[in-house]
């Protein structure tokens, strides 16, 4: 029965250096370790295109090292990119720039980013065309399906804003003994990299079962769900032209930001905009987009008998190599809903999760404060060990939002032993600490 030996072997060594890992961060008053912010930590690209209309423009925000400074500048509306050192790369309006300013934090003018046009409208540019568009992630589900109906399923959760399906892949057989865990991607259309991580975990666990033991044991005791798509509408938005457009959002009415429209702490701490023209629009109500509330459906559909059937959760995003855990909505490592005991499975595994990658990990409200994240609400509604994981690059220099297709392969490979780490637990997440479950 799953964990194997080698999994088991390799825990093992995973958990050596998370504890190496802790004993280089800063320990807080509650034993828990908090790794700092990476000297180079670039949430999104250095040099951005620039929206038509928008007014936006890249700039450079000096004297932000602490996380309440760039809670403070992420508060004026502006689009932080990037993290590097204690600087911020932001788009920003004219009027952002003077609210930033006002606060006393200097800015700098950015050169803008440009994108070589293809002939083909409605395809990825030069060097990218290796991504799936919706159409191609709808062709690789069903050809999936096809190849391995007697372990994959494809359904439709629900429809985008604009009526598109969102597709959901399961993977296993579900029974009252066996945990679920759930991979969400591209709740931000420009973050196409993850479309590609959720492809190759379906692939994994499809084209490996009956020929790799480990997988065919993980896919005998486990039911794997992956959503590759949260958000199609921006995702075929930001990619209309044959130029990328560095679009975020839905496309509900100006859009709304996915990751700030989920139902717990929604709108409560100033880590979302109540703009509707801001990168961060936490929208009009919680789940008032369709995407959204479809997998808020869905994974309420999941409780049986009383009991939330999925255990762990990675929704994926680009880039800054991070791994994030809750609340992202608070400075403090516990709050209603999680104890001091929650907070230290949440780190222990994060950290063990990173050391397979080299990813950063820390409390997601380390980085800048959010509210209404998928991640938080995750855990607050269904007690689900819920994890954020930002991917390659780690910063601006490897293509920020844009690497090329030639990465593809060798970042989402990267993700593989975490994944599997995250499975091995599915059925106690507080094994990690060493204690028991019932």
């Amino acid at each position: 029965m799953f964990p194997t030996t080698r999994t088991l072997r390799r825990s093992a060594a995973v958990l050596a250096a998370g504890c190496c890992l802790a004993l280089l961060a800063p320990i807080s008053a509650t034993g828990i370790a908090r790794p700092a912010v990476p000297a180079s930590t670039s949430l999104q690209e250095t040099q951005q295109e620039v929206r038509p209309g928008s007014g936006a423009s890249p700039h450079r925000v000096e004297g932000t090292g602490e996380a309440r400074d760039r809670t403070a500048v992420s508060r004026t509306g502006v689009d932080i990119l990037a993290v590097e050192g204690d600087a911020l790369t932001v788009l920003a309006t004219p009027d952002q720039l003077a609210e930033v300013e006002r606060l006393g934090f200097p800015t700098a003018p950015l050169a803008p980013r440009t994108e070589d046009v293809p002939s083909d409208p409605l395809a990825f540019p030069p060097n990218h065309q290796g991504y799936h568009d919706f159409a191609e992630v709808t062709s690789e589900l069903r050809r999936t399906v096809s190849e391995h109906p007697d372990i994959a399923r494809m359904s439709s959760i629900g429809a985008s804003h604009e009526g598109r399906d969102l597709w959901l892949l399961s993977i296993g057989t579900p029974g009252p003994d066996v945990p679920e865990v759930l991979f969400t991607c591209s709740q931000h259309a420009r973050e196409h990299l993850t479309t590609e991580m959720c492809l190759r975990i379906v692939e994994r666990f499809t084209d490996g079962y009956g020929t790799d033991p480990d997988i065919t044991r993980v896919v005998d005791g486990r039911v794997i769900h992956v959503v590759p798509v949260v958000n199609p509408d921006g995702k075929e938005y930001d990619i209309a032209t044959g130029q990328f457009r560095s679009w975020r959002k839905n496309r509900q009415g100006q859009g709304t930001d996915l990751n700030r429209n989920w139902g717990h702490q929604w709108g409560c701490c100033g880590g979302s905009s109540g703009s509707p023209g801001s990168s961060t629009y936490r929208g009009a109500a919680a789940f008032s987009a369709p995407e959204t509330a479809r997998v808020r459906d869905f994974v309420a559909s999941r409780v049986v008998g009383g009991e939330q059937r999925i255990t762990a959760h990675i929704d994926w995003h680009t880039y800054s190599e991070l791994v994030l855990w809750p609340y992202g909505y608070t400075y403090a490592e516990t709050g209603p809903g999680l104890t001091a005991r929650d907070a230290r499975v949440f780190a222990t595994l994060g950290r063990q999760l990173a050391a397979t990658n080299g990813y950063t990990p820390m409390q997601a409200s380390g980085l800048y404060i959010t509210d209404g994240s998928i991640d938080d609400w995750m855990w607050a509604a269904h007690g689900i060990w819920s994890y954020t994981f930002e991917m390659y690059p780690r910063g601006a220099g490897g293509g920020g939002f844009y690497p090329p297709d030639s990465v593809i392969e060798r970042e989402t490979a990267r993700n593989d032993e975490a994944v599997d780490l995250l499975l091995s637990y599915a059925d106690c997440v507080p094994r990690v600490i060493g204690e028991t479950c019932s």
